[in-house]
């Protein structure tokens, strides 16, 4: 398989190697919240790390599934969850073997997709689709993180992987997903780039 192990993770885990980690929820999954386009319900959170946005999902009603490659992160999100006093479902899972007993309505995709090697984002895109009920949404914010060796000598650098939008909209194509006009809200983030955030509508 390409791309990052289990082990490697661990490890980022394990030396405290975690940059992508606010030690926070997101700023983005707060304001989808806030305004209310954002509803309790059967949630899916792929790739959550440390846990935060389970744990904010879970406090404000959401039946929430978390699932992460790597013990680490799993040992730390439901951690993070009891400490609080928190339910919810924590699963040490490949993504893309993963198969949800029942469907969801919404899934929140922020650090899963760019820690994934390009090699595998066809099936990972798939397994969303197949994850979400009809006219369920993948809320996503796509990591930008260009680099001068992939844009000049076509390198693939990574994790976090680059998620170019054109290549964005190749991998969840209009004839699977309702996508919003651009543009799209810009999230800074303080130890990486900056990620583009969006609903998409499974059709």
């Amino acid at each position: 398989m390409a791309g990052p192990t289990t082990e490697f993770w661990q490890e980022r885990f394990e030396k405290k190697e975690t940059g992508w980690d606010r030690g926070s929820p997101s700023p983005q999954l707060l304001a989808w919240l806030a305004s209310g386009a954002l509803r309790p319900c059967r949630i899916a959170v792929p790739g959550c790390g440390s846990g935060w946005e389970v744990a904010e999902l879970a406090q404000r009603g959401f039946d929430v599934v978390g699932l992460d490659y790597t013990a680490a992160a799993t040992t730390r999100t439901r951690a993070l969850c009891d400490a609080r006093g928190l339910k919810a479902e924590v699963l040490q899972a490949d993504v893309l073997s993963y198969q949800p007993e029942k469907k969801f309505a919404a899934i929140y995709e922020q650090t899963c997709l760019c820690a994934i090697h390009p090699d595998h984002w066809i099936d990972y895109a798939r397994q969303l689709h197949q994850w979400l009920e009809p006219q369920g949404s993948l809320w996503v914010l796509f990591m930008q993180m260009i680099r001068p060796a992939a844009t000049e000598e076509g390198l693939i650098q990574g994790p976090p992987y680059h998620c170019d939008i054109n290549a964005m909209r190749a991998l969840f194509p209009q004839k699977d997903w309702v996508w919003p006009k651009p543009p799209y809200a810009r999230v800074s983030h303080p130890n990486l780039s900056h990620e583009l955030a969006l609903q998409l509508v499974r059709r």
